[in-house]
């Protein structure tokens, strides 16, 4: 008698970097013919991808994996909290194994060890694309790890690691064999995108025989080529960010730019060790429209740094009034343990920090409702997220999924997902709109 195919199950936390290297894991475990398991209690193992990068992250992978013992018992830990020192020990010594981040080898060592199968030819089979988190119609593509940036409330650097660009090549052909398995948009993920290639020089790679460089600007131009939609995340301001607006207006990636500017008063910038002043973003961004007049910009920011005055504060009100930005992210600022601003002095008493970030997302939305006020009337291109008897929710080329608006169309009842269609826009209110199909 056959002895049972090992099932293990998977928990994939934190942001779409760590969900990327969840992928790859799941498409290593399948490849060798283990089976992915829907439930704690049919799983022979459990494997925890955790988040570290603030308090709450912290907590809430230490949550998930004190479940996974008390439900399964088996556990083994990776991702950044595991790149913490001994944290996940000291909290739940049980645990089998713990690895950092995108260690696929050390999982999958750890998993060998404790759950070892015998090779079988017949089910050692994965699909070219590899397994994937995101539905079908979408998918990331991380083109780098680590980051060389300090800024003084991050701690990516000291869990990632430094800038290390993924061949330009090797890049190129994920996102073919994700294009030629389905995928309808690709999500350019990293802790830098606009830096990517800055490691290797630049250097030329190949891609279907002709040389590309590994540069942001370049790869944008060649991923445009694949006939999906291509979305930009986490593009840190440099001047060369300016090459890509011209790709948007010609309608080969998709007029969307991530930054995370983080603030506009040059004094808290510099404490952040982040670049450039309100004056000067304010002049790119203006240039940008006047290129790309569909431009679609999404940034976060942080608000009650330490230090952080009321006057300092309303530059950043006063930034975001006159930017117009589309979406826009804020967050209270959290120590996070290892991280250089936790010593600043001055730190802002946590009502403040409350009332600061009401008082920027109360502006924020008055900005986004007057901006999709203005789209009704138009028609736009969707894709397709979801159907069922009510209709279909879509997004537009300005809204990335799972964190901007959406796009209902109450009679897309036959629609598929991955659907892209042209929708009339008849309604609109703080982050989402309504329509009809053309």
């Amino acid at each position: 008698m056959n002895n049972p195919v090992p099932k293990v199950g998977f928990v994939s936390l934190g942001c779409p970097k760590a969900t990327v290297d969840s992928e790859h894991i799941l498409t290593r475990l399948r490849a060798e013919g283990y089976l992915i398991s829907d439930t704690y209690q049919d799983a022979d193992l459990v494997v925890v991808n955790t988040c570290g990068f603030i308090d709450s992250a912290v907590e809430e992978s230490l949550d998930a994996i004190g479940e996974a013992l008390a439900e399964n018992g088996r556990v083994i830990v990776t991702g950044c909290l595991g790149a913490k020192g001994d944290v996940v020990k000291d909290a739940h010594p049980k645990v089998l194994a713990v690895t950092g981040p995108h260690q696929t080898d050390e999982v999958m060592e750890a998993v060998h060890h404790y759950l070892p199968k015998p090779h079988d030819p017949y089910t050692d089979l994965v699909p070219p694309q590899g397994i994937r988190l995101t539905p079908k119609h979408y998918a990331y593509l991380k083109i780098s790890e680590g980051c060389n940036h300090r800024c003084t409330f991050c701690i990516i650097p000291s869990l990632r690691g430094d800038l290390v660009s993924r061949p330009v090549g090797e890049v190129m052909a994920e996102a073919q064999s994700l294009v030629d398995s389905g995928v309808k948009e690709l999500l350019v993920i990293s802790q830098d995108t606009s830096a990517y290639g800055v490691d290797v020089k630049y250097r030329t790679g190949f891609w279907g025989g002709r040389p590309l460089r590994t540069r942001m600007t370049e790869l944008a131009a060649a991923l445009g080529s694949l006939g999906v939609w291509v979305r930009l995340h986490y593009v840190y301001p440099y001047p060369h960010v300016d090459e890509v607006i011209p790709l948007m207006a010609q309608g080969k990636i998709l007029p969307y730019l991530d930054i995370p500017f983080q603030h506009a008063n040059q004094r808290i910038l510099k404490l952040m060790k982040r670049p450039g002043s309100s004056e000067n973003v304010l002049a790119r961004i203006k240039q940008w429209r006047e290129i790309c007049p569909e431009l679609t910009l999404r940034s976060t920011f942080i608000v009650g740094f330490p230090g952080e005055t009321e006057e300092e504060f309303e530059e950043l009100l006063d930034f975001i009034e006159e930017a117009q930005l589309d979406r826009v992210g804020a967050f209270i600022y959290s120590p996070v343990e290892g991280a250089v601003a936790n010593e600043l002095p001055d730190p802002v008493p946590p009502e403040v920090q409350e009332e600061r970030l009401a008082r920027l997302m109360w502006l924020q939305e008055e900005i986004s409702e007057e901006k999709l006020k203005l789209k009704i009337g138009k028609t736009l291109t969707v894709l397709v997220d979801e159907v069922d008897e009510e209709g279909a929710i879509a997004r537009s080329f300005a809204d990335a999924p799972e964190i901007d608006g959406q796009v209902y169309i109450n009679d897309g009842q036959h629609l598929n997902v991955g659907d892209r269609v042209e929708v009339r826009i008849t309604d609109s209110d703080t982050h989402d709109l309504w329509g009809e199909l053309v």
